[in-house]
């Protein structure tokens, strides 16, 4: 969920019983650490124990809005990705809290904008972009590991004596601001030709011991998103850009075998800190416009 937070913005993270070995008495130790055992794993939340309803996941069926209200940026908006699902998890005989709930984080990025045969700018991510990490946390830079803390989650507080039943929802779109002009430059002039941007996610929903850290994961969703737009800077503010290519996006993949969290996915940087604004001319070094946070 990138916020945008300046006219360049993109947009917008086991428990164990065990028992002491002792040489006194070891049938009777080894009985009662058996039966104990027992009782143990009877008391855990399991996968198949968790019981997932109604899931959905999708894209709005829309194309890009583009909008040319100001004579300082472009701006678009793409439909939205939204995920939902009823959960129904059994009773906490132990007092352990249970979270469950999405976290998302981004797989690949390429976001450029280009103006003529100058240069372009574009929206990066490092540590994505030269392959030391898979991923890269999309959560609201709070709530991590959580993509948010509203409708993203639901806290189950244990002992409970029966199951709990409830949804968990969320929803992701793009909506950033593209300068007219060269960003490095102090002219006014628009000179934006073609925004491309092209951006991947994962996404899983999660039920997550905060007491023990343990982690099972319940569903795992992929989705891209794909802008083009043409832009002619010659003509009037609100004829210069249209959409070209796709008009529709692909549809959001449930995959049938569970895909693992990275662990650099669960935390700090979020891609919306992480992210860094380059300009790179067509002839000379890049710069950095906007560093990461």
């Amino acid at each position: 969920m990138f916020f945008s937070s300046s006219i360049y913005s993109l947009r917008k993270s086991r428990f164990f019983w065990s028992s002491t070995k002792s040489t006194e008495y070891p049938r009777t130790r080894a009985a009662m650490g058996c039966i104990q055992s027992i009782a143990c794993n009877k008391s855990r939340i399991k996968r198949e124990n968790i019981l997932v309803q109604d899931l959905s996941a999708t894209i709005d069926h829309c194309p890009t809005v583009i909008e040319e209200n100001s004579p300082i940026v472009l701006r678009y908006k793409t439909p939205y990705f939204k995920a939902s699902a009823r959960v129904v998890m059994p009773p906490i005989p132990r007092q352990d809290t249970w979270v469950v709930g999405w976290i998302q984080a981004c797989t690949q990025m390429e976001f450029y904008n280009t103006y003529g045969d100058i240069g372009m700018s574009s929206w990066e991510l490092p540590q994505l972009r030269e392959g030391l990490v898979r991923a890269i946390s999309d959560s609201d830079g709070v709530s991590y590991p959580w993509y948010g803390n509203t409708t993203e989650t639901v806290t189950i507080v244990g002992p409970t004596s029966k199951p709990s039943r409830f949804t968990v929802s969320m929803n992701d779109n793009f909506y950033p601001s593209v300068t007219w002009a060269v960003p490095v430059s102090e002219s006014n002039t628009p000179l934006l030709t073609n925004i491309k941007r092209d951006q991947s996610f994962t996404t899983w929903l999660v039920a997550l011991n905060t007491t023990s850290r343990e982690k099972i994961l319940l569903h795992t969703i992929k989705w891209r998103m794909r802008v083009d737009v043409m832009v002619d800077p010659s003509q009037p503010l609100g004829s210069r850009a249209r959409l070209v290519g796709r008009l529709y996006q692909d549809q959001p993949r449930v995959l049938a075998r569970m895909e693992p969290v990275p662990s650099n996915a669960m935390g700090k940087p979020n891609a919306n800190d992480a992210q860094v604004l380059m300009w790179r001319p067509r002839r000379g070094p890049p710069i950095v416009v906007i560093p990461p946070k």
